[in-house]
């Protein structure tokens, strides 16, 4: 195990995130807002402060291994939630420090989740950083880093990979060049790009800059913080349409866009994950459409349909109306594009579209298997053949990831609350979504939550955001005891 290079990494991170704080420092200034000012100041100060741990404990050799990738990935989001918060805490927009910390991990996990009730009590500082740490998450601080500056021995070769491979969404990471440093690069120029139109957008229908800079940040990292109660219905249905349709292409695979930059179209076009999630989104919105209907009318159901289905389905979590109301038909479908998610490789969360294929696929060979057991199958997906540990992968993903919301659902079930909140409060943080039903529909939120149950969120955030092996292996001794001989 290199720990000084894992401690290199982390105090470069610390020092993005700090910079990162500037703006939100500037803007509490502009607004005469000095305790959320000198929270961020200080929060800062002490950033760069044990950034130069990194000074005192060089590394003196660059390598860096898969292990290492999941160990930095696990404690960086742990390291960057703690101290995120505290600007929080500090200048007492959100004062208990378990709260600050369940909304500073919604907003890097880009889970959206939200212990606030009075939107009155967050100062515009504070409002924007939370928003801010959702775009920052989406696409992920080390990814934001490999961006940067080449930061291992192998940043042309393969060290770098074991990185975004530990931090980026997916049953698999490859990359888009060469390069892992130019493919980072890549995504984020992307990123930002969609972003700044999005704003461009928000601009042109009359929304104010602080609002359409805010929403952008939430809505391209898939997060969904919003401004106000009630969310995105408190725009127009301009604004609500802008927002959903860019949810949408925020859930689909960034590599789709860098093929369509490179005028591979018929490649781009091909590319079944997309299909499947686009046939999902329009059947959904057209079923869930057919069931609100009488309630809203054509206009406002059709978009309050498309927007709850892009909004669920992406993982942002935004909401134009109280989907707590509609027929249960309509909020079990919901809860179900919950547990699927957007594309591979996107900033959205879940379980992801390409893994519900893989599944499928491997569930057709298996029954194939029964038929003829001497039988050769592989699993096929775009033309390409889906190797057994990729499969493998998968499978054992799915059993840990319900075997979390199991544990999970049973822990916040102390509170005494109904099945039907602890459930999809569980489902809705693992898969970084934001709002479930009941208790913690749109209109609701976590705030009535025992610290315990919050302590669970939190890890079903940060489990979520990072696709559970990455934490879980923290709690392997073997990477320990490896470590010390």
């Amino acid at each position: 195990m290199n720990y000084r290079m894992i401690l290199r990494l982390l105090c470069s991170v610390l020092r993005i995130v700090a910079a990162f704080m500037i703006p939100a420092a500037v803007i509490s200034i502009c607004y005469g807002e000095m305790p959320t000012f000198w929270g961020f100041i200080i929060t800062m100060a002490l950033m760069l402060l044990l950034s130069l741990t990194a000074f005192i404990f060089p590394a003196q050799k660059k390598t860096f291994y898969a292990r290492e990738a999941f160990v930095l990935a696990s404690i960086t989001w742990l390291m960057v939630s703690v101290l995120g918060c505290l600007p929080f805490v500090i200048g007492g927009a959100i004062p208990r420090f378990i709260d600050a910390l369940f909304e500073t991990a919604s907003g890097f996990t880009t889970t959206g989740s939200s212990i606030v009730t009075d939107y009155g009590m967050l100062t515009m500082g504070a409002k924007y950083w939370r928003s801010f740490t959702h775009w920052l998450g989406g696409m992920g601080v080390l990814v934001f880093l490999l961006s940067i500056e080449p930061i291992t021995s192998g940043s042309g070769s393969g060290d770098s990979i074991h990185i975004m491979r530990a931090e980026s969404p997916g049953p698999q990471v490859s990359k888009l060049v060469p390069h892992t440093l130019g493919s980072a690069r890549i995504l984020y120029l992307i990123y930002m790009f969609f972003t700044v139109l999005m704003f461009g957008f928000l601009m042109a229908g009359g929304m104010n800059v602080f609002d359409a800079v805010t929403t952008a940040f939430a809505t391209a990292g898939t997060g969904g913080f919003a401004l106000t109660a009630e969310s995105i219905g408190a725009y127009s249905p301009y604004i609500q349409w802008v927002v959903a349709v860019f949810m949408m292409l925020f859930g689909v695979n960034f590599g789709i866009y860098y093929l369509v930059l490179q005028r591979q179209f018929k490649k781009a076009l091909r590319n079944s994950e997309l299909w499947v999630y686009l046939i999902v989104m329009l059947l959904s919105t057209t079923v869930i459409f057919y069931f609100v209907r009488p309630q809203y009318g054509t206009e406002d159901g059709l978009r309050n349909s498309f927007f709850q289905v892009s909004a669920i389905m992406t993982s942002t979590g935004f909401a134009t109306a109280d989907f707590n109301v509609w027929p249960q038909f309509a909020r079990t479908l919901l809860v179900g594009l919950m547990l699927m998610g957007a594309c591979a490789g996107s900033t959205g969360g879940g379980f992801k579209v390409s893994r519900v294929i893989m599944l499928f696929k491997a569930l057709q060979r298996e029954l194939k298997r029964s038929l003829h057991p001497n039988s050769v199958a592989k699993v096929h997906i775009d033309g390409e053949s889906i190797s057994s540990e990729t499969i493998d992968n998968t499978y054992a993903f799915l059993v840990a990831y319900c075997l979390i919301v199991i544990f999970s659902t049973i822990v916040l079930s102390l509170d005494n609350t109904s099945f039907e909140t602890n459930l999809t409060a569980v489902i809705s943080c693992l898969n970084n979504i934001g709002p479930g039903l009941d208790m913690v529909g749109p209109m609701g939120g976590y705030s009535e939550f025992s610290v315990l149950s919050k302590i669970v969120l939190i890890l079903n955030m940060l489990l979520g955001r990072l696709e559970i092996f990455p934490i879980l292996i923290l709690f392997v001794p073997g990477v320990w005891k490896k470590a010390r001989n």
